[in-house]
This record gives structure tokens, C-alpha cells and sequence, in this order.
């Protein structure tokens, strides 16, 4: 049977038999030597907890004393080992890569550690505050600023931010959350408030979240928070709900407004080239004509030179051959011409030059070629009347 059954004895306790010990306490010399039972172990564990707190189970009075004080010694020796192991897994930390670990002592900053293991003093002489500060965190924010043209102005961002300082995140400020939103509704409402709401809204947004992001970061780092700004992003701008409607007729009348100048520039750019080159050539024609009424005076004021020089040597010669030239020119363009004679005779002679030169064409067209020249006889004209207009021409001339 078992050494725990009814009817058999504990073989550590005092007294007993198959290989416990003697009355003196001691194990028979010619017992066996072998490794305690676990169940006697256990056993013998909970009669000492037993007898600790009152309730030591069925034993001889003689020994009840020595039994008490040995229970009451195995448990301060299990309440030290509790202590010594919670010790030592308290002093032990294991920092992530992603971590910094801020160690208290007594409830001050001693030190920040590194990634890696680590053995400090155990709690709670030393504690160890795990911060993650590669995580990046997001913060949604909406608001209605003013901006500077005295227009409201709705805008939706998003907010990626990490922690910079473990120390100063954990102990600067009261709570690091509510002190980013703020500082960044405070540093939107300063960028938002130095421009104006076309350019909030249209050309210059990320020119917006760019300084408000350096705005929102020197105002965390002058609070101490410990906290690193990653990105801003400015979701939406846009006027209120309440006037969205005036707020598009004006962007519609703004984009007329910039597309009637595009046409007019270029239409401009169409008819000014065109202008230009009209009067550049107008000036041409103007030097041109200039230049030809220059050459022609100069030509007559040289000709009128060299015919001045052939007056003084010849008055008589010259001057008839001016009266005959300048008659020339003025009868060229002239069919009929009446001349004067003499008193006495006939008064005036009638010269019909369209006709004889009407006759003149008439006869060489229907004149056939005669002889070897293959000339036409022209009418001759009467010597009579042949010499009256030279004897004419001559009393003109004098």
C-alpha cells in the first residue's frame, strides 16, 4: 500500500517505520537511501502551512513545538523566495526597437534606455516606463477661421505626428493629446488670418499647411511636449455652407472674368502685330516718297543748273527749244488746237489732231506693204497749212 494511505505512517515523521527515521531522528543505517516521493513532498509542505496558521493535523503532543517552529521557518523561506523571484523579474526589461525606456527612482527621472535588455534595480526602488516613439499617431481636425479679406473660411486637415522625447512627453506637459490640438487650431488660425480666402482656398494650400506645420512645430517644442510633427495635410477649404452659394457665383463670375481677358489679350496679340506692320510699312512708303520727291528735286534743281550754263551761251537757241518743249508737253494730251494768224487773213486755223491721228492709225492699219521696206504711205499734210503752223509757232516764239 502507499505511504499516504490510512494505516501507514509519514516515513519523515518521528516515530515511524519502512525507512523513516528512528526515535533520535535519524535515518536507519541500513535503510535505503533514495530520492524523496513528490507526494511526500507536498505532503509534508502543507502540514507546515498547517501548523502555521493553527490547524498542524493529528500529531503527538511531545513533538507539536518543534513542528510549529519548523512550519513557520519554511514559510518565510517560500515568502523570501516569492520576494527574491519578483525581484528579479522587475529588474529585468526588455526594450522593443520601437521603444525608449524612461527610468523612475523613487519617483525621478534617473535615465532613458535604448533598445535592447536591461537590468535595473527592482521595484519599487526603479520603475520603467516603455514609450513608443516610432509609432506615428493621427489627429483630425476641423474649424471655421477668419481669414484676412475678412471672409470665413471652413478647413478639414489631418495631423501625423510621433514622439520626439520620452521624458518630456511623460512628464512636461498634463496631457500631450489635447495640448497638439489645441496648438494646432491656434497655429491655423495665425497662417489662416494672414491670407486671404481665394488663396487659402485656391493656389496657396500647401504653401498654408507648409508654414502652419513650422508654426504648430515651434510651438510644441516651446511647450516642451516632446512630440515631433510628421506631416499636415490639408484635406479641404472651402467658404461656409451658408454663403456656398454667393461664394460660386463669385468664382464664376471671376473665371469670366479671367477667361474675357485671355481673349482679349489675345486678340490684342492679333490685331496690335498686324497695326505695327501697317505702320512700319506706311512709314516705308512715306520715306520712300520722300526720298523720290529729294532725288527729283535735286535732279531738277542740277538740270535747271546745267540748263542755266547753256542760256547764258546760247539765250536765243535755248529759249525756243524751252518754248517748243513746254508746247510739247501742254499739246500732248490735247486733240484739237486753234491758232492765231495774222491780221488780214483768216482769224483763226482749226487743227484737228484726233482726226489726223485717228487717219494717221486708220491708213497704216489698211495699208498693204509695198515694195521691199513693206512701209505704208502716211498721208502727208498739205504744205500750205504746213507753213502756216511753223510761221505761227515762230511769231509765239518771239
Amino acid at each position: 500500500m502507499g505511504w499516504n494511505e490510512p494505516g501507514n505512517n509519514d516515513p519523515w515523521s518521528n516515530g515511524g517505520s519502512n525507512g523513516g527515521s528512528n526515535g533520535n531522528g535519524r535515518r536507519p543505517t541500513g535503510g535505503q537511501d533514495g530520492p524523496p516521493d513528490l507526494d511526500e513532498a507536498l505532503r509534508k509542505l502543507q502540514e507546515q502551512l498547517g501548523a502555521m496558521f493553527g490547524g498542524g493535523g493529528k500529531k503527538a503532543s511531545g513533538n507539536s513545538g518543534n513542528g510549529g517552529a519548523s512550519g513557520f521557518g519554511g514559510m518565510l523561506v517560500l515568502i523570501l523566495l516569492l520576494v527574491l523571484g519578483a525581484a528579479a523579474v522587475s529588474s529585468v526589461h526588455i526594450i522593443e526597437p520601437a521603444e525608449r525606456g524612461v527610468v523612475m527612482r523613487f519617483g525621478r527621472y534617473v535615465d532613458t534606455l535604448p533598445p535592447g535588455l536591461a537590468v535595473r534595480l527592482p521595484f519599487p526602488v526603479e520603475r520603467v516606463l516603455k514609450v513608443d516613439v516610432e509609432q506615428v499617431r493621427r489627429l483630425d481636425y476641423s474649424g471655421t477661421m477668419l481669414a484676412k479679406d475678412e471672409n470665413i473660411v471652413d478647413i478639414k486637415l489631418a495631423l501625423q505626428y510621433r514622439v520626439g522625447d520620452p521624458y518630456h512627453y511623460l512628464f512636461s506637459v498634463e496631457n500631450p493629446e489635447n495640448t497638439i490640438q489645441e496648438a494646432t487650431a491656434s497655429a491655423f488660425r495665425e497662417v489662416v488670418g494672414q491670407n486671404t480666402m481665394d488663396f487659402v482656398i485656391k493656389d496657396g494650400r500647401s504653401e498654408v499647411a507648409a508654414r502652419a506645420k513650422e508654426l504648430l512645430q515651434e510651438i510644441l517644442d516651446g511647450y516642451n511636449t516632446g512630440l515631433v510633427v510628421a506631416g499636415v495635410n490639408l484635406a479641404n477649404a472651402q467658404a461656409p455652407a451658408a454663403v456656398q452659394a454667393a461664394f460660386e457665383d463669385a468664382n464664376k463670375a471671376r473665371e469670366d472674368g479671367e477667361r474675357l481677358k485671355n481673349e482679349g489679350e489675345a486678340y490684342a496679340n492679333d490685331v496690335i502685330p498686324k497695326a505695327r506692320g501697317r505702320a512700319a510699312r506706311v512709314l516705308e512708303e512715306a520715306n520712300a516718297y520722300k526720298e523720290s520727291l529729294v532725288a527729283k528735286a535735286e535732279g531738277e534743281s542740277e538740270r535747271f543748273t546745267k540748263l542755266l550754263a547753256e542760256y547764258k551761251k546760247a539765250p536765243d537757241v535755248t529759249r525756243d527749244r524751252l518754248y517748243l518743249e513746254t508746247i510739247e508737253g501742254v499739246y500732248a494730251d490735247t486733240s484739237k488746237v486753234i491758232v492765231d494768224t495774222d491780221e488780214g487773213s483768216n482769224p483763226l486755223m482749226y487743227v484737228p489732231l484726233d482726226k489726223l491721228m485717228q487717219g494717221k492709225a486708220t491708213s497704216s492699219a489698211s495699208a498693204e506693204p509695198t515694195g521691199v521696206s513693206g512701209r505704208s504711205a502716211a498721208p502727208r499734210q498739205p504744205s500750205s497749212e504746213r507753213s502756216r503752223f511753223r510761221d505761227a509757232r515762230s511769231r509765239e516764239g518771239r
